[in-house]
């Protein structure tokens, strides 16, 4: 029996889309079955017209699921991804995020392993911010945050970010380190899950 792990994410233009592939690879890689899912998008075609880069990324990425709660119910482990804005959760995760006050009440997130990943304009330009704010919500769930720490020589080559994986998007797409620190990061996300549920093999 594998564990389940949940990575639902929000990209504009596809840095974090990039970064969402990278993480559900290396937690299946690792054992889990994976669902990749993607948050609705909320802006209007105008906003999104606006920016060519933008509307090629939303038409590329139409065949993946859109996230829904049964995602949630349904998973051991969770990794979200968003980009930056202006320090913080995209509106279109965090709406997503406001739709599970059920899901708490419930109970369902207590003691799930999650994990984040992020993108920014720049290397300072919010990405550590973003992580804590979504570490903030994981808090309120009760979930254990699997942060990818130092644990791999991936992390330091990716910019050494104990946080989670981060890419600054001003330099263009993710290259072969941020990826690999990524699926790092999925793998210890489903090893970690693993071991909470009795499943590892130590």
């Amino acid at each position: 029996m594998s564990v389940k792990v949940a990575v639902v994410y929000y990209s504009a233009t596809g840095s974090v889309h990039q970064l969402a592939q990278a993480v559900a690879e290396g937690a299946e890689k690792a054992g889990a079955e994976v669902r990749l899912r993607r948050a609705p998008e909320l802006a209007p075609a105008s906003a999104i017209d606006s920016n060519p880069a933008w509307r090629a990324h939303l038409d590329a990425t139409s065949d993946i699921e859109v996230a829904t709660l049964d995602d949630l119910t349904w998973a051991d482990a969770y990794a979200f991804g968003s980009p930056t804005r202006f320090g913080n959760i995209a509106a279109q995760l965090k709406q997503f995020i406001d739709t599970t006050g059920g899901l708490w009440y419930q109970g369902v997130f207590i003691d799930k392993p999650a994990t984040a990943f992020t993108s920014a304009q720049n290397t300072h330009g919010g990405n550590e911010s973003t992580l804590l704010a979504l570490y903030n919500s994981f808090h309120h769930w009760g979930s254990v945050i699997v942060s990818p720490g130092y644990t791999d020589q991936s992390v330091f080559e990716a910019g050494g970010n104990p946080y989670g994986t981060s890419h600054a998007s001003g330099n263009g797409a993710p290259e072969e380190k941020t990826l690999a620190a990524a699926r790092h990061q999925g793998a210890r996300l489903a090893k970690i899950t693993a071991r909470l549920k009795g499943l590892a093999q130590d």
